[in-house]
């Protein structure tokens, strides 16, 4: 490093945001994303051996994705190239396919182009691309937020490996917290700073999974903070309210506020009453509860509670589930509404898990022969010789497709486990059950 590069790097350790600053250098100062980036995984072994080919990196704001690239900048031995798609164009990216082309011929050294936010390049922009990362005069490392399996040329798209980055947990928010007012070099390691645990769990809580909206809430708390007569700042959860714009609440995603929240919102559901079970809906998201979790308990409802008294609910949940999947929030939220009103609204039935619960019940207690004989499996040489099959009546040779026979075994003749209500779509399932079991 020349005089001048030290200066640069001098400023920018003093002007750069504290986000930008806190980026760590390494694989092994990374934090989060273990599923992918852990010792032995394919991606960690292919950076640490200089091997990687072209990848697209996908994930929410603030969860590695260019902080990844800069990792691999720092221990490639290959030239690095970045652009980013909100402004550049053709040109650039003939710019950096030349240079590209030059340092392969001249200097066998070979080059890898990261484009941040790579969905933003028209169709045009990303063919222009395409054969040069093809035949491999680029190695292209591609970040988005948007899924890219929907927003990036498919050819792309096939051409590269894709690895989703996850939001952060808050143990990886916590570490990336304590780091940031700890380091000397690049964070605030060299003031005195007093900040309490209560109000890291609160930043890494709210902030979504989001290290830089951590960071820039720190940042702002030390910035904003005049240090007391002894020179230390303090940071206590009034401060991290103020800094991060949001309000403490009492939910602790692993406490019993998590638990009685959830079971308010399921009950409200099951009540009818879309006010409360959207109330609890918002709580939950405002406390940064993964939205996928908040899904997947309205697909329970809607079968649990809502049932066949209303077969659709069960499917505009499942919808909003994948929905939800590839979306992410803020937008999820609106989704999750939609889902929510529906279920609660609907005329509601217990009758299929009170059915599944009595033949369970039966299955763990009454022991029987089997399989009534004519219900057996005749598909095969020799069935017919041990009655397997015989006297079956096919349904749908009889009027209206329906027959009178036994089907359950003989020791629980008689037994009825699905009791249909007398609401909604199950109302007419009731009159058609009362009719064929003759009552």
């Amino acid at each position: 490093m020349d005089l001048f590069e030290y200066n640069m790097s001098r400023q920018f350790n003093e002007t750069a945001p504290l986000a930008a600053r806190m980026r760590p250098e390494s694989l092994e100062d990374f934090v989060g994303q273990e599923h992918i980036l852990s010792k032995g995984k394919m991606l960690y072994n292919v950076i640490k051996a200089d091997k990687l080919g072209s990848i697209i990196l996908y994930g929410p704001p603030g969860t590695g994705k260019t902080t990844l690239a800069r990792v691999i900048a720092n221990t490639t031995s290959r030239k690095f190239e970045q652009l980013n798609a909100t402004t550049s164009g053709i040109k650039d990216i003939k710019d950096v396919v030349q240079k590209a082309k030059e340092n392969a011929g001249m200097y066998n050294i070979g080059t890898i182009l990261f484009i941040d936010e790579i969905h933003r390049f028209n169709k045009a922009q990303q063919d222009a691309l395409l054969p040069h990362v093809e035949n491999g005069t680029v190695t292209l490392i591609g970040a988005t937020t948007e899924n890219p399996y929907f927003e990036v040329n498919n050819a792309l798209v096939s051409r590269s490996y894709v690895f989703e980055l996850r939001p952060l947990n808050r143990d990886d928010l916590k570490k990336i917290i304590y780091r940031a007012v700890e380091d000397k070099d690049r964070g605030f390691g060299n003031m005195d700073i007093d900040i309490s645990d209560e109000a890291v769990s609160f930043i890494a809580e709210v902030s979504n999974g989001d290290a830089r909206r951590a960071l820039n809430a720190i940042e702002l708390a030390v910035l904003s903070s005049d240090p007391d007569e002894n020179g230390r700042i303090k940071i206590d959860m009034a401060l991290a309210q103020e800094c991060i714009q949001k309000r403490a609440l009492n939910y602790d995603r692993d406490g019993d506020n998590h638990y009685d929240t959830i079971s308010a919102f399921i009950k409200s559901m099951r009540g009818s009453d879309p006010d409360a079970a959207l109330y609890y809906l918002a709580k939950m998201i405002y406390a940064g509860e993964d939205p996928k979790f908040i899904a997947r308990r309205i697909v329970i409802c809607a079968s649990e509670d809502v049932g066949n008294a209303d077969p659709h609910a069960l499917q505009v949940a499942v919808s909003a589930a994948q929905a939800v999947n590839m979306i992410g929030m803020p937008e999820s939220r609106i989704i999750l509404a939609q889902a929510v009103t529906y279920i609660a609204c609907a005329p509601k039935s217990n009758s299929s898990i009170m059915g599944i619960e009595h033949a369970m019940a039966d299955v763990k207690k009454v022991t029987v022969s089997g399989v009534p004989a004519h219900l057996r499996d005749a598909h095969y040489s020799g069935a017919a010789k041990m009655d397997h099959g015989v006297g079956y009546k096919y349904a749908h040779d009889y009027p209206g497709h329906y027959v009178k026979q036994q089907y359950l075994p003989d020791e629980l003749v008689g037994n009825i486990y699905y009791e249909p209500s007398e609401n909604g779509v199950e109302k007419k399932i009731s009159e058609s059950l009362r009719r064929l079991r003759g009552k």
